[in-house]
C-alpha cells in the first residue's frame, strides 16, 4: 500500500546540510526505481547516527495519521518504538528504567544533549528540561559487553545514547558521550560533563582484539543502537 519500510544504516542522516548525502536526497532515486507515482514521505526515521528501521509513505493522510499516532501512543504511556543496543559493559540489574532530565547544553561550537537529574518546576515549565523514560532490558551479556532491549517513552535527540552512559554501560561505538564513564580499578564511574569535541571511544585492549580492530580503526567504529521495531496503529 502507502507504506515503506527499509534499513537505515548508520551515519545516514533524515536531512542533511546543503550538499550531503541524506536519506531525503535519496528519496526521488527510491521512488524511481520503485516505479512509485507519488513522492516519498519519512513517517518515523532512527537519528543520524542510529541504524535500523525507516517509515516512509507515499501518502499525505497516512504520514499524519500515523505520525500522530506515535505522539498519542507515547502519551498513553506506550512504548511504539523498540531499538537493540550493544553496550561496552553489563548494568547491575537485568532490567528497570532510566529516568532523568535532558536538556541541551552549548560546548563551544556544538550543542550536547546533558542529563539534569532533578529538574526544577520552573526549567520544565519553559520547556528548557524535557523530562524522559527509557525502559531496558539485558537480552543476551558476554565478555564484558550486552545486548540491551531499550523502549524509550519520550523522544529527544541523544536520549539513548545519554541514558546508556547513566547505566555506566555506554552504547559501542558512542564518541560522543561514552567519556564520561570513568574507570577505576575496573569499577566504572559517572564523570560530570565538560566542554569538550567529540572524541574516540576508549576500548580495553582485549576488546580490540575481539573485534579486529586496531587503535586507528576504532574511530570509525558506527553507534551500535538499532531501531528494530515499530508498532502500527
Amino acid at each position: 500500500g502507502a507504506v515503506l519500510a527499509l534499513s537505515k544504516p548508520p551515519g545516514l542522516p533524515v536531512l542533511g546540510r546543503p550538499g550531503e548525502l541524506s536519506l531525503a536526497v535519496l528519496l526521488p532515486a527510491l521512488r524511481g526505481r520503485l516505479g512509485l507515482p507519488t513522492e516519498l514521505h519519512v513517517v518515523k526515521a532512527p537519528g543520524r547516527e542510529y541504524s535500523g528501521l525507516t517509515l516512509l509513505s507515499s501518502c499525505h493522510r497516512a504520514t499524519e495519521e500515523l505520525q500522530q499516532f506515535f505522539t498519542s501512543a507515547r502519551q498513553r504511556g506506550q512504548y511504539p518504538a523498540t531499538y537493540r543496543a550493544v553496550t561496552v559493559g553489563v548494568p547491575a540489574e537485568p532490567e528497570g528504567e532510566i529516568r532523568t532530565g535532558l536538556r541541551w547544553q552549548q560546548q563551544g561550537d556544538t550543542a550536547v544533549v546533558v542529563p539534569v537529574p532533578e529538574p526544577g518546576r520552573g526549567s520544565l515549565a519553559r520547556k528548557e528540561v524535557k523530562n524522559t523514560l527509557t525502559r531496558y532490558r539485558v537480552l543476551g551479556a558476554a565478555g564484558g559487553c550486552a545486548l540491551l532491549q531499550l523502549q524509550p517513552k519520550t523522544a529527544l535527540p541523544e536520549q539513548l545514547p545519554v541514558h546508556l552512559t547513566l547505566l555506566l554501560c555506554p552504547a559501542l561505538g558512542d564518541h560522543q558521550h561514552s567519556y564520561r564513564v570513568g574507570r577505576v580499578l575496573g569499577v566504572p564511574f559517572l564523570l560530570p560533563p565538560e566542554p569538550a569535541e567529540p572524541r574516540t571511544q576508549v576500548l580495553d585492549e582485549a576488546l580490540l582484539q575481539r573485534l579486529g580492530l586496531s587503535p586507528q580503526q576504532l574511530r570509525r567504529l558506527p553507534l551500535h543502537i538499532h531501531l528494530q521495531e515499530l508498532v502500527l496503529p
